[in-house]
């Protein structure tokens, strides 16, 4: 008993010393065909959560929180949502404290040795700002490898055409700085429709990902055939926001159906990141109102989807 209790807690303190190292490890990142890869090439997938919009909870914005998620939920990436326009402190009204808060979670993510999205979370186009906000954040963190751009959450009812326009230009924008991180990219109604960019990608830019977002009880196996043929031609995905409930982020947990869409993403080697680190009366915020902003979080803190997404992230990111 001694003996397995010494082999189980020396394998621990390895996890934590590799996972403390996780982008010293990996490194810079690069799309090698569909496949996103780590500086030696190799396939990696990126598992973890996202805030939830910093205009409505921003009081999980800062280091600590980003510390905590990459300890006791074996992060080894967060997303930092920054809302547009809804909420009261939305980047279009107060874009110097979203900007604040944004580059908290950025510099937790860098500090922890964790990657981060810079996810531009609107559902509507707005091209001046975006163009503003990507070149400022893209000259003072482009030099990271920690970092990936998502530069538009879902579009809702733009066309692709028109989202492939305003994709070209802030893609323009942040190359001129950054060169080499990865840039995500939406795809029309809610990135359910895949098969858009895949019949018509963005030429000319290397290090490009097309984001689909999925809610396992309402999106089923129609989604993820889309997507499969998608891949088939040619188009890199990373799936940036999911869950186990319903796409309105209520109603019960459907644990089966999230675990269809574990093992397809597993299979296929995608990244996939869980909405969200809020405390908002709803299925997805993975938080009670008791919960501390800066981490820390007990059992009797989480909701019922946060306990199930810790779970499966210990499970799989051990695999790392």
């Amino acid at each position: 008993m001694r003996l397995k209790t010494i082999f189980v807690a020396a394998a621990v303190l390895c996890f934590s010393f590799s996972n403390a190292q996780f982008v010293k490890k990996h490194g810079q990142l690069s799309v090698k065909g569909t496949q996103l890869v780590d500086k030696d090439e190799n396939p990696i997938v990126l598992r973890g959560l996202s805030f939830g919009w910093h205009s409505m909870w921003p009081r999980f914005y800062n280091e600590k929180a980003v510390s905590w998620l990459k300890k006791d939920f074996n992060c080894n990436v967060v997303r930092a949502a920054m809302g547009i326009e809804l909420g009261e402190y939305a980047y279009n009204k107060e874009p110097e404290f979203s900007k604040e808060k944004i580059e908290a979670v950025i510099k937790g993510a860098i500090k922890s040795d964790i990657y981060v999205i810079i996810d531009w979370h609107s559902h509507n186009v707005n091209l001046k700002e975006a163009k503003l906000f990507f070149e400022e954040m893209s000259l003072k963190y482009g030099q990271y490898p920690n970092v990936i751009y998502e530069i538009f959450n879902e579009p809702d009812y733009e066309s692709w055409w028109e989202v492939k326009t305003y994709a070209e230009e802030v893609i323009e924008v942040i190359r001129k700085n950054d060169p080499d991180n990865i840039i995500l990219i939406g795809s029309p109604r809610w990135d359910q429709d895949v098969n858009l960019p895949a019949e018509d990608p963005i030429q000319g830019y290397s290090n490009l990902m097309y984001t689909m977002h999925f809610y396992a009880a309402t999106h089923g196996k129609e989604l993820r055939d889309r997507t499969d043929a998608a891949i088939k031609s040619g188009l890199p995905i990373f799936i940036s926001e999911s869950a186990g409930m319903e796409a309105t982020g209520n109603g019960p947990l459907n644990y089966t159906a999230w675990q269809e869409y574990i093992d397809w993403m597993e299979a296929r080697k995608l990244s996939w990141i869980t909405w969200s680190v809020s405390d908002k009366d709803e299925t997805c915020s993975i938080l009670q109102k008791s919960a501390k902003s800066e981490g820390h979080w007990k059992d009797a803190d989480l909701k019922e989807s946060g306990i199930k997404v810790r779970e499966l992230l210990k499970k799989y990111n051990t695999k790392e």
